[in-house]
Parts: structure tokens; C-alpha cells; sequence
């Protein structure tokens, strides 16, 4: 076992994780953790762009208003208007880094950057890079990262837990590197940046998502979840039961892409008066009913009617990938499906990314801010990543030298044992049953009957799990126990909504109920 100790420990490489650290850095010393292949995270598969007000023909309360109406009735306002407030100066921060948006070349252009539509915004105010804008976002902050004297990035070691010290505050966590050996990661301060829980469903848009493992460490602290029961799948998941996933950006629609059954007619129109530019809930639920009508498995999107010059302009990414698949979306469209995309629930935290426990924060897609309360708008997530990333910074940097833990050095370590024999193939069961459970009973539509059916079955699941390590201190036995453990608190807070609401469809609750509320669970709620 090794032991280190910094400022400030980040886990997650992403774009919030990265944005903290950079802004950190220029007064604490910060360990990064960051997976060695950086593209596993979902900021790098990011391709529509950031949502901002830049355009001297937009204005703050229009992104505030298209973001109340998109989180369906559940979003904090207070935590809305922060985020929009703040997110022209987050875009003007990652400008004055180097970030290579697309510039507007037109004559008459009111901006200097290109600006898109997607759906939910009644105005163009995404700036992107290209339909790539994760990738540049990643690679220019990393950059940066990798070369600032006071950021020690971490790619040789993962995380499985939290560390407390006597008073119960998070004081750091432990990690594993691939030969088994246990590294304690000391910290002043510690933030959980490491993403949602898409990886819970079979069918995802990034090939290697996050399972919720980070939100869960939180929990098991005894931090708050809120709304987890509000997973978003995203529209339009390139359809290929053969290949990895790949997301068809939602600025395929904005620039007017449009969705076809399989009898080459388009249906949203008839489904809701935005059409295409629907909030995702709505077109998701619309193209899994047009799914359930036929026969294919998917429907199709098509922009054939935008001209090949036009297409290989705005989308380089998305055609040179279809094209890698045998699909020239120059001459025919796309076969689409929904996939498990977002996670608009996670850690509740306030608009300084502070959790309920002292010494932890959390940042990006692992916390719940209140910003898209049942429904994210489109390309409000990496926004939200850089506005909480920069008001956590400016929280920490705020605090006063003498704020160590006093009991930093002796942490309540539980021991991990990488040597505790272990079937593989086992875990791999139980992994894809969870994964299964969840697609079949707490995706896109929910019936009480089968949520019914997944509360116990994946109980089964966890039991099974911890018969094969009773204390659970194998890493992955840990890790896959953090997966179900947030499957089974997930089907609780969609049991506890009876209602219809955003992402959480119920034929048996069709309505809204009159007086939402966030819903609020802890571990504890699973284990009486």
C-alpha cells in the first residue's frame, strides 16, 4: 500500500474535472485521476456543443425560459439562472484557452463563432467545434493540464471509494492500479467528477460508459441522490446491433435533419408541433412507439435533402464514421435508435458543488444541481460542467489556509484485496442482468407491473454479488456493487413517482402531478 497527499483530489478527466483543476491550480496543489485512454469519458463524445447566450439576438431569459420548459415543471430555477448567467463567461474562458470553435465566416455574421439550434431552444445559441466539440474541449484543457507545474494527473491508478477521517468528512479515497496494488489518495478537499450512470442500460451512446460507481461512493459517505429516477436516452443512437455505439448529434435536426418510419414518413409533426426539435423526452418516446409499430428495430434520419457539400461541412465527424460503417449519409439515412445518453439525476449539491458531506464535492454529470430538473435541454451539459466546475473552484479558492483536515493522516481505510479469487464470467452475468433488468423495465416507459418485477430481481442480483465476497473488498466486486446498488435506488425513486413526468413516462400514472418535488433517497433506503 502507498500513500500520497495533496490540496485537492479530482476523479474524473472530463470537462468538468479538467476545468477544476486548471482553475485550481493557480494556489493548490491537485492530483487529477483520469483514465489512461481519455476517450472512455463522455465529454470527449460530445458532439453537439455548449448551450450560452452569445448572440447579441438572444438574450439570458429566453435560455432560462427554454430550460424551464424543457425540465418539465422540475427544475430549480434559482440553479437555472445561475448556470445561464454564468455561462457566457465560461464560453469567453474556454475561448481565451485556445478552444478551436467553428468561426462564423458569413458577411452578415452577429458573432464570431457559428452558432446551431438543437431541441428545446427557440433560438441558435450552441457553440461548437465542428460536431467534434467534446474532443476539442478535451484535448485543449488537457493540454494545459498535462504541462501546469501544480497538476499531477493519475492515469496509473482507479478509484473504488471514498476515505473518511474520524468526523465522518471525506478526507480523499483509494484506488487500485492493474497489478492490484492499493494507493491512498490523501486530500484536503476531494471532487467526484467521474459521470453518469448511462452504463446501467444495455444500450448506451458512448462505447465505455460510466455506471454510476462515483455517485454511489458519495452515497455510501452518506451523501443525498436526487432524481435518479430522470435518465435521459438520447434520440438518436446510430442503430448497429454490431458495432460500438455512436451518437448522431441533435445538430443533425437543429440543421434540419428529419426523422422517418419505415414507411419513409416523417411523424414528428404529427406528435408535436416543434417536430424534430422536440425535447429529447418527447422524441424519444415518439421514435420507440414508431419502433414498437415495426419491424426494423430502429427508425431512420434523414438529411440527404441538405446536399453533400452542406453535410460534409457541418458534420465531418458523423459522415466519415457512417461512411466507415458502410453508410453514405449523402445518399441514404441513418438507422437510429434511442440509447440510454444522460443522467440528470445524481448527487445533490448546491450551486458551489458542496454535497451533504464536509470535504466532498461533486461536479458535472455525477451531481444533481437542479438545472434540468426532469429533462435536460440539449447541450446544457457541458455547460453545466464549466459553470459548476469554475463556482467550485472559486469556492475552494476562497477558503482559508488553514482549513486542513486535522485527522488527515489517519483515514478510515477499509482494506480492498485485488487477490480474493474471483470467476469473471460470474460478474459478467450479474452485470448484464442488471443491464438488462433496466432496459426491459426503467427505460424510455415504465409500467408499476415491471418495476415491480426489477426491484426484486436485481436485490437477487446484489445478493448473489456478495456471496461470492461477503465484504465486498475485491475492486470490481465493489465497483459492480455500486452499479446495482444505484440500479435498485433508481427503480425506488421511479416507484415513489406517481406521476408522468419528463424522462419518467408511466402509462399507469399518465398525468402530472400537481405539486412535484425533486425525489431525495439515501443508501439507507435500500438497506432497512
Amino acid at each position: 500500500m502507498s500513500a500520497s497527499q495533496s490540496d485537492v483530489l479530482i476523479i474524473g478527466g472530463g470537462v468538468a474535472g479538467l476545468t477544476l483543476a486548471l482553475t485550481l491550480a493557480e494556489r493548490f496543489h491537485v492530483v487529477l485521476v483520469r483514465p489512461a485512454q481519455d476517450d472512455q469519458g463522455a465529454s470527449r463524445w460530445a458532439q453537439g456543443g455548449i448551450a450560452a447566450v452569445l448572440s447579441p439576438d438572444d438574450n439570458l431569459e429566453a435560455h432560462v425560459q427554454d430550460t424551464l420548459i424543457a425540465g418539465d415543471g422540475l427544475c430549480d430555477e434559482r440553479a437555472v439562472r445561475f448556470t445561464v448567467e454564468n455561462g457566457p463567461a465560461a464560453i469567453q474562458w474556454l475561448i481565451d484557452n485556445g478552444v478551436p470553435f467553428t468561426p462564423d465566416t458569413a458577411p452578415d455574421a452577429r458573432y464570431a463563432y457559428h452558432l446551431t439550434r438543437e431541441g428545446g431552444h427557440n433560438a441558435r445559441r450552441i457553440i461548437h467545434a465542428d460536431d467534434a466539440t467534446g474532443k476539442a474541449v478535451i484535448d485543449t484543457l488537457n493540454r494545459q493540464a498535462s504541462a501546469h507545474p501544480r497538476i499531477t494527473q493519475r492515469d496509473d491508478v482507479s478509484v473504488v471509494d471514498l476515505l473518511t477521517d474520524d468526523n465522518g468528512a471525506c478526507c480523499g479515497a483509494h484506488a487500485i492500479d492493474t497489478s492490484g496494488k492499493v494507493h491512498i489518495l490523501l486530500a484536503n478537499h476531494t471532487a467526484l467528477a467521474t459521470g453518469g450512470a448511462s452504463g446501467l442500460y444495455q444500450h448506451t451512446t458512448t462505447p465505455a460508459p460510466s455506471t454510476g460507481e462515483g455517485m454511489m461512493m458519495a452515497a455510501s459517505l452518506g451523501a443525498t441522490l436526487m432524481n435518479l429516477e430522470f435518465q435521459q436516452f438520447h434520440p438518436t443512437c446510430l442503430y448497429d446491433p454490431e458495432g460500438p455505439a455512436f451518437l448522431i448529434s441533435e445538430a443533425v435536426r437543429g440543421e434540419g435533419g428529419q426523422l422517418l418510419n419505415e414507411a419513409g414518413e416523417r411523424f414528428m409533426p404529427t406528435v408535436d408541433a416543434r417536430a424534430e426539435l422536440a425535447p429529447r423526452d418527447i422524441v424519444a418516446r415518439a421514435i420507440d412507439a414508431e419502433i414498437q409499430r415495426g419491424s426494423r428495430g430502429h427508425v431512420w434520419l434523414d438529411i440527404r435533402h441538405l446536399g453533400a457539400e452542406a453535410i460534409r461541412h457541418h458534420f465531418p465527424t458523423i459522415f466519415a464514421h457512417c461512411a466507415s460503417r458502410s453508410i453514405d449519409i449523402t445518399r441514404e439515412p441513418i438507422p437510429v435508435v434511442p440509447a440510454a445518453h444522460y443522467s440528470c439525476g445524481g448527487v445533490a449539491t448546491d450551486l458551489y458543488g458542496s454535497t451533504s458531506v464536509a470535504g466532498l464535492y461533486a461536479i458535472g454529470e455525477v451531481a444533481c444541481t437542479g438545472l434540468h430538473g426532469a429533462n435536460r435541454m440539449a447541450s446544457n451539459s457541458l455547460l453545466e460542467c464549466l459553470v459548476f466546475a469554475r463556482s467550485c473552484a472559486e469556492s475552494l479558492l476562497a477558503t482559508p489556509d488553514n482549513s486542513t483536515l486535522q485527522t488527515l493522516t489517519s483515514p478510515n481505510v477499509t482494506q480492498l484485496n485485488a487477490s480474493i479469487p474471483l470467476d469473471r464470467t460470474i460478474l459478467a452475468e450479474l452485470r448484464a442482468a442488471m443491464r438488462a433488468t433496466m432496459s426491459q423495465h426503467v427505460a424510455i416507459v415504465r409500467h408499476v407491473k415491471g418495476l415491480e418485477i426489477a426491484s426484486p430481481r436485481l436485490a437477487t442480483l446484489e445478493a448473489r454479488l456478495l456471496a461470492l465476497d461477503p465484504d465486498g473488498l475485491h475492486p470490481e466486486i465493489r465497483r459492480l456493487l455500486h452499479s446495482i446498488r444505484l440500479a435498485r435506488l433508481t427503480v425506488l425513486a421511479a416507484q415513489q413517482r406517481h406521476e408522468s413526468r419528463g424522462l419518467h413516462y408511466s402509462p399507469d400514472w399518465p398525468h402530472h402531478a400537481q405539486a412535484p418535488h425533486p425525489s431525495r433517497l439515501t443508501l439507507r433506503d435500500i438497506q432497512q
